[in-house]
């Protein structure tokens, strides 16, 4: 049986980089330790194994060097001011399908003859964050009780993320690398990232986030379209890293979820209350951390007061964490996976027959059991229906371009 020469530094960037241990991968591969050291080689398709369990393209393991991997994007992070190391192949995998998607949509809407969006790079990092959030209001159609007009934190995102779509804005939300239940996001990783344009801008959110905490990152990646701005961050503790633009979003999202006109209005009704925070994240649809902390920045409370609270909150998120369920609803899931303009916007080109039918199966969306064929000749990119469609599950086809990423036999997308 033939076997295949692979770089020793090669084998342990790969392990490296999948966060994987030898001990883990002893128990499927026996002669990890030896591959490692070069005394043995694996076969090709105990190689192909590898690369599946590492989340490694096959191709990178004919190279005679580790390959320098980057994110296309600035990735912020809180703690280390914006050095965060080497990408996840979870992030890698999800940043580069989502340019992939914007990439099509944005050609689509050329053809289409659609104009740039007005908004897109319009503010400035020196401006006034009450300025730009009233001109964000301005543009989504909301008001500033918007929020607190809704019965629910879920309620109240679906309908950010509504008026987002409506004015443009490409809106992803998923705690998976597609469809990969296997490969979670980590939040402590990122929360979200942008990828700016003036054609397609698209905002991801980390799925694996609360729903409260999704409404202060989805705030956040809202005032990076209107810098124009491109980035991944964590937004650890809800604190932008030390940089000007992120910091002029972090401004921009607390002024646009949580007014301070409205909120110092609101505080005296709440500052005695038992649990005052909490008060103002129901009424303002935030998590209470986002809440204890504008009230803060406000100086509305003093640091210790707050830090005596932090230090509470992450007990409970703790004891949370350790009891939430896996799992959920696949479908609704899909809804938030896929954004209901861009698979509009696949279903119209079909329809219109700028987009072959065996190209739109090959896009990564997923199917309902409705077909292309039978969503109705109405539906548009500007006028959106109350449900998305769906295309296709592409599983397949992400795992043949993963498989086989560095012969080109299958393509990306």
């Amino acid at each position: 049986m033939s076997r295949v020469a692979v770089n020793e530094r090669v084998l342990r960037w790969a392990l490296e980089r999948s966060g994987l241990t030898l001990h883990a991968l002893e128990r499927k591969f026996p002669k990890i330790r030896q591959w490692e050291t070069g005394t043995s080689q694996p076969t090709l398709r105990q190689l192909e194994s590898l690369a599946k369990a590492t989340l490694t393209p096959l191709g990178f393991f004919f190279l005679s060097a580790p390959p320098e991997e980057r994110l296309p994007i600035p990735h912020f992070r809180t703690l280390d001011g914006g050095s965060p190391g080497r990408p996840s192949p979870d992030l890698l995998d999800t940043v580069q399908t989502m340019q992939r998607r914007q990439a099509w949509m944005r050609e689509f809407l050329i053809e289409q003859g659609q104009e740039p969006l007005q908004f897109v790079q319009t503010a400035r990092v020196a401006e006034d964050p009450q300025s730009i959030s009233e001109r964000v209001r301005r543009v989504l159609g909301l008001d500033q009780e918007w929020a607190a007009q809704q019965s629910t934190w879920t309620e109240a995102l679906r309908v950010l993320r509504n008026a987002m779509e409506e004015s443009g804005i490409l809106v992803v939300a998923n705690g998976i690398v597609g469809n990969n239940t296997h490969r979670k996001l980590d939040p402590n990783e990122f929360r979200g990232f942008v990828l700016a344009d003036q054609y397609a801008p698209l905002v991801f959110v980390n799925g694996s986030d609360g729903k409260a905490a999704q409404m202060f990152t989805l705030a956040h990646e809202v005032a990076h379209v209107w810098f124009g701005s491109s980035a991944a961050f964590d937004l650890r503790e809800l604190q932008p890293a030390n940089d000007r633009m992120e910091q002029a979003c972090n401004k921009v999202a607390a002024e646009f979820l949580i007014p301070e006109v409205a909120l110092r209005q609101f505080w005296p009704s709440v500052r005695q209350a038992p649990e005052p925070f909490q008060d103002i994240a129901r009424y303002f649809k935030v998590s209470v951390l986002v809440a204890a902390r504008r009230v803060l920045d406000l100086g509305l409370i003093q640091r210790s007061a707050f830090l005596d609270f932090y230090r509470a909150y992450q007990e409970d998120e703790r004891r949370v964490a350790a009891q939430r369920p896996e799992g959920g609803d696949f479908y609704a899931s899909q809804n938030l996976r896929i954004g209901r303009r861009f698979s509009n916007a696949v279903v119209r080109a079909a329809r219109e027959g700028k987009l072959l039918y065996s190209e739109a199966y090959q896009l990564p969306v997923f199917t309902e059991k409705r077909s292309i064929a039978t969503q109705p000749r109405s539906a548009s990119v500007t006028a959106l229906p109350s449900a998305p469609a769906y295309i296709l599950d592409a599983n397949v086809f992400i795992e043949a371009a993963r498989r086989y990423y560095a012969f080109d036999l299958a393509p990306r997308f």
